[in-house]
């Protein structure tokens, strides 16, 4: 685990294998060696601003200089990384440059360094900057090569000081490193293949982590499923040997009182996803391990805010199955039955997530959800329209999505509103029950997956999130590993945090 502590010695007094502080890039009103860096520039007798100069230090986002045994400092190497216009700067900025400063230095096999954190020009505080820059170190440790049996001495920062805060900014450090443990969780969960997180297992890791953090945790099983009339998802589990779960839990403040609101995170638990009898093309198909990305981030949103503590009640509830091709398999054209009574035609069993989903948020309201927000990694469609920087979210309350969007601003999360007008309602008719499982036609394909998933909310304020396009990176960042991104955890903590209802 990473250790943090705070040093609040002058920058140039700290003795550490790396001292790491930012470069803006120049701008009409603000030189490249600002005030904060000039200081640390005639530490050096000037040579921050010969390489300025010379054109290596342009401050230019993304960029990465090294300098071995600086005149004036104790450090052993100072680290100056772009920060760009600095009028774009922000918390998130702060927390992929410490990710960027982690991954950079690591690489290099240093496992402990100093970040100087300069004053922030933002309206934030030390805490903040001190959460910001504890969660991107912590995030970029992460590694997906568990299973490379050869890397023995893995590289990873295990030490880090922040300086240049004071000494409130402890609080920060503690929200920070929770954070970042759980979106490592839910990191390490999606990056699981499926044959070593089944439906079973992943049941049994949640139910680990509630014992751990003092969550309630309520393991359905199959005959339980049954029970609850839960016939959507058993539609889709009944393909595969393994038995769908369907995993409960709870986060109930002491302040709690009855008829209070409370949230319901709904998360896709899709273990691996082969399309079913509708067989998804070979190609690309070992990825189909991360169809539970959503269910992973409720999980991991769950276990920190047992952690942290709000106000607020949250019931996670998160459904879980294999979609795999057998003779037990259901067809194209099958109807089945939601747990709401709803009938619904399987015209495409690859679109399999919003039929578990219809059971959870329909369960997640008998347990008396009074507000939803569920994840899942749930079409295509979305990556078309938005690629891999924003994630979709649709609502059927504008006024509950707007105090969601402050959340992911506040945490650097990324979603774009998309519309779900009623005019849409016709795309998922059936001819021969209540509504069909995808639209008709190509178009829209997220919008009908969100339509679907509004049958079975009722009046209930709610967001969905379809974060296909953004719950794995195909090519590492800077700051952040490929695989796995944990997307959705610090919105969602962040969202309960400060829920009003």
């Amino acid at each position: 685990m990473l250790k943090v502590k705070l040093n609040l010695e002058a920058p140039e007094a700290i003795e550490t294998s790396a001292l790491v502080t930012w470069a803006f890039q120049e701008t009409a009103a603000e030189p490249r060696l600002e005030t904060g860096l000039a200081a640390f520039d005639q530490r050096t007798g000037g040579r921050l601003a010969e390489l300025a100069a010379g054109g290596e230090l342009t401050g230019r986002a993304g960029e990465t200089l090294l300098l071995h045994q600086p005149a004036g400092f104790k450090a052993r190497r100072l680290l100056l990384l772009g920060a760009g216009k600095p009028e774009k700067f922000s918390l998130a900025d702060l927390r992929n440059l410490a990710g960027t400063a982690a991954r950079f230095l690591k690489s290099r096999g240093i496992s402990e360094f100093t970040f100087f954190i300069r004053p922030l020009q933002i309206g934030t505080s030390p805490a903040d900057a001190a959460d910001a820059a504890a969660e991107g170190v912590a995030l970029g440790n992460f590694e997906p090569d568990r299973y490379q049996t050869e890397k023995k001495n893995r590289k990873a920062i295990e030490a880090l000081q922040l300086a240049g805060l004071t000494q409130d900014a402890e609080a920060g450090v503690r929200r920070g490193l929770i954070l970042a443990e759980a979106q490592n969780f839910a990191r390490e969960l999606v990056n699981e293949p499926g044959n070593r997180l089944t439906p079973r297992l992943f049941a049994e890791r949640a139910a680990e982590v509630a014992r751990q953090v003092g969550l309630s945790a309520d393991i359905l099983e199959e005959n339980r499923l049954r029970e609850l009339k839960m016939g959507a998802l058993l539609s889709v589990a009944q393909g595969s040997e393994e038995p769908p779960r369907l995993v409960v839990l709870t986060y109930t403040p002491q302040t709690w009182e009855q008829g209070k609101p409370v949230l319901g995170f709904v998360g896709k638990g899709v273990t691996f996803d082969s399309g079913g009898i509708s067989i998804k093309p070979g190609e690309g198909m070992e990825k189909m391990k991360y169809d539970m990305a959503g269910g992973a981030a409720m999980v991991g949103a769950l276990r920190a805010l047992a952690e942290l503590k709000p106000g607020v009640k949250v019931i996670g509830v998160i459904p879980l199955t294999e979609n795999l091709p057998s003779g037990r398999a259901q067809k194209p054209g099958d109807v089945q039955i939601a747990m709401s009574g709803k009938s619904i035609e399987v015209v495409n069993t690859d679109a399999e997530g919003r039929l578990v989903l219809a059971d959870a948020l329909t369960y997640a309201r008998q347990l008396g959800a009074t507000h939803l927000v569920d994840a899942a990694t749930l079409t295509g469609a979305i990556v078309v329209a938005l690629g891999n920087v924003h994630a979709g979210a649709f609502t059927n309350n504008q006024t509950f999505l707007d105090a969601f969007q402050a959340s992911a601003c506040a945490v650097g999360e990324k979603f774009w509103p998309m519309p779900l007008d009623d005019d849409y309602q016709d795309n998922i008719k059936s001819a021969i029950a209540d509504i069909q499982n995808v639209g008709k036609g190509r178009g829209g394909g997220a919008i009908n997956g969100a339509m679907f998933l509004k049958e079975f909310v009722g009046e209930t304020p709610w967001i969905h999130l379809d974060i296909a396009g953004t719950a794995w990176l195909e090519e590492a960042k800077p700051w952040m590993a490929k695989g796995p991104t944990g997307m959705g955890v610090r919105t969602l903590v962040h969202f309960a945090e400060h829920f009003g209802g």
